[in-house]
């Protein structure tokens, strides 16, 4: 139980850490052999040479689910958010090994929902590939955390996210006021097979590949928030971590 109250801490404290061996080589296998078998003609599907993506990845491939949430999984989940935390929102993410795709330094500030209502405190508003999504409440923010599970072994070479530890206590921290006279970078690497958990409001960023390696990554949010009766949440999966 001390290691998961370490590992909370730290999210806590720092907005980010990193655990290795959630998954086995055949795992992570099998994973990527489901993804290779979809058809990737939907419009929540993104390709482009520096970049491939899904978006409502288990809407879109359901039957990756009962891989990915492994005991080893669950009990994480369970361990450090508890009993009431379900999935919000999921991306498949493909970065291949000649990929000039970089993301500057931000927070992610919203959040996916089925339709645009004028709701108060909720807004602005975007929408990108068919999917609405909002920037709600600094509470609701506040309370999700990110999974990222990583495909490929990752480091600052192919894409490894870098973070400003302890950022996400700030609220909205916009990325032109960092003053790097205070601020450290640290960059997050993740051996295949193992995860990067963070909160959304850490300011973080990611390279361009220089390695000629791939970065395979599945992006999961996580929160225990009831929305506003009018509008719900685009992707909702409860069962999972049962």
């Amino acid at each position: 139980m001390s290691e998961y109250s370490d590992i909370k801490i730290e999210i806590q404290d720092n907005g980010f850490t990193t655990v290795g061996n959630i998954y086995s080589s055949d795992e992570i296998a099998l994973i990527l052999a489901t993804i290779e078998q979809v058809d990737t003609s939907k419009p929540t599907f993104r390709k482009s040479t520096d970049l491939f993506a899904i978006r409502q990845f288990f809407k879109e491939i359901p039957e990756t689910a009962k891989i990915i949430f492994n005991d080893n999984f669950k009990t994480l989940v369970r361990q450090l958010f508890g009993d009431d935390y379900f999935v919000v929102k999921s991306i498949y993410f493909d970065k291949p090994e000649t990929s000039n795709w970089f993301v500057s330094y931000h927070q992610d500030l919203t959040i996916s929902v089925n339709k645009k209502v004028e709701i108060e405190n909720f807004g602005p508003w975007t929408v990108k590939q068919s999917q609405y999504a909002v920037q709600p409440p600094l509470d609701i923010l506040k309370n999700i955390f990110t999974v990222r599970i990583h495909l490929d072994d990752t480091d600052e070479n192919n894409g490894a996210l870098k973070v400003i530890a302890k950022s996400h206590l700030k609220g909205i921290y916009r990325p032109e006021t960092i003053d790097w006279k205070t601020e450290k970078e640290t960059i997050c690497k993740v051996q295949k097979g193992g995860l990067m958990i963070m909160k959304p409001l850490l300011l973080h960023s990611s390279s361009k590949t220089n390695n000629n390696k791939r970065r395979r990554v599945i992006h999961i949010e996580f929160s225990n928030a009831e929305l506003p009766t009018r509008i719900q949440w685009a992707e909702k999966l409860e069962k999972a971590t049962a």
